[in-house]
């Protein structure tokens, strides 16, 4: 029933979001994809358990709030154009408190013992997302 409703409030979210376009939506399912087909291949070679239907439901979900978050938060502070300081005390502040959320969604869809790592895969898109809005150099003329 949890995950029905999160599913409901995120399709909410991603329709009435004006941030959240086609672009963003290929970023979700790329994602997605790719921690699938890694759980898939940790079950044949590590002897991980199979990736159900549900499980499935519950990464694209994590992933889909974690880029949601990323993309908003870029948003609010873009990313900088060139190297430096400014790019890590961004990533240490989307990072450290999108860990704290996906702990919360760990709990929320798997319970105490979980079988996948869904507060690394939030944080990891939630990064992934942050990166939508780029700040331009701003030219001065003399």
């Amino acid at each position: 029933m949890t995950m029905i409703v999160l599913l409901c409030l995120v399709t909410a979210l991603y329709i009435l979001h004006p941030y959240l376009n086609i672009v963003v939506l290929k970023k979700v399912v790329g994602i997605t994809l790719f921690v699938e087909l890694f759980y898939l291949i940790g079950h044949y070679m590590s002897g991980w358990p199979f990736p159900t239907p549900e499980v499935i439901l519950q990464i694209a979900i994590v992933v889909a709030v974690g880029v949601a978050l990323g993309v908003i938060f870029s948003r609010i502070w873009p990313l900088p154009e060139n190297k430096g300081f400014e790019r890590i005390f961004r990533t240490v502040l989307i990072v450290v408190p999108s860990l704290g959320i996906g702990i919360g969604f760990q709990l929320l869809l798997q319970g105490q013992y979980a079988t996948q790592a869904l507060y690394l895969v939030f944080s990891l898109s939630s990064w992934l997302g942050s990166g939508h809005f780029i700040k331009k150099a701003q030219v001065s003329i003399k």
